[in-house]
């Protein structure tokens, strides 16, 4: 189960690249896009930290400034096919 929403981010690689406005480094992120809820919840913010400090007009991933606005970005398909979980609660918020 997924236990961050960084997690999420990490389905969308290409939204990831195109909010840090081409200074990303995706191949640093950890994991397989279509697999995410195995990677270490220790891991993800640290992997994104990285992965974005070339950004220049955002700067660094921080979770309250970046992180409603990524929520934003991503493909929920994309999130869906990486998370089971993920999945499941998005039938859920369908059925409401």
């Amino acid at each position: 189960m997924v236990q961050a929403m960084e997690a999420w981010f990490l389905a969308d690689r290409e939204a990831l690249a195109a909010f840090y406005d081409g200074g990303f480094l995706e191949k640093s992120l950890p994991g397989d896009p279509t697999n995410i809820e195995a990677v270490p919840k220790t891991d993800l913010e640290s992997k994104l930290k990285h992965a974005s400090r070339p950004a220049k007009t955002k700067g660094v991933y921080h979770k309250v400034k970046h992180g409603l606005a990524l929520l934003a970005l991503i493909d929920p398909d994309k999130v869906e096919r990486g998370s089971p979980h993920a999945a499941d609660f998005h039938r859920f918020l369908r059925g409401l």
